[in-house]
């Protein structure tokens, strides 16, 4: 009888321990950045939609399995689920915790085209913790400065 309990004691431990994470966990905040960019819609939505494209400048390399996408980066790997794409205007990635079930986070990465100066922008939508926002704004310049290399769009 003793053991039963255990047994079914220890599953409640195994099932809700990993949720505990997320309440201990500091809450993160999304934030929205804007780039003026030289490149027309079309290619530029072919760097950020595609794993090939994506690794030119987001990460080292990047791997796709249907929605799910891989990011490398030196000796870290983060995965993400491609949750919307619309052709030539947006994608959106939900991130996967260390057990590939879906978090609340997610980036997002939009082209805006200025309907009568033509002046394309690209729109990035993430979340940080508070006491890092300086450090993942810098980051995006950094991403996003690489992307304009990539594309001659310096």
């Amino acid at each position: 009888m003793f053991f039963t309990i255990g047994i079914l004691y220890f599953k409640i431990i195994l099932y809700i321990f990993p949720k505990l994470k997320y309440l201990s966990m500091e809450v993160k905040v999304k934030y929205e950045l804007e780039f003026p960019i030289h490149a027309s819609p079309s290619l530029l939505f072919q760097y950020i939609s595609t794993p090939s494209g994506l690794s030119e400048w987001f990460a080292d390399n990047v791997n796709s399995r249907g929605e799910l996408f891989t990011f490398f980066w030196d000796d870290s790997e983060e995965k993400a689920k491609l949750i919307s794409k619309r052709s030539g205007e947006k994608v959106k990635f939900r991130w996967l915790d260390e057990h590939d079930e879906e978090s609340e986070y997610f980036f997002e990465l939009r082209i805006q085209e200025d309907e009568i100066t033509k002046d394309v922008s690209i729109l990035v939508t993430d979340f940080s913790e508070e006491d890092e926002m300086d450090e993942s704004k810098l980051l995006w310049e950094n991403q996003i400065a690489d992307l304009k290399h990539v594309l001659g769009s310096v």
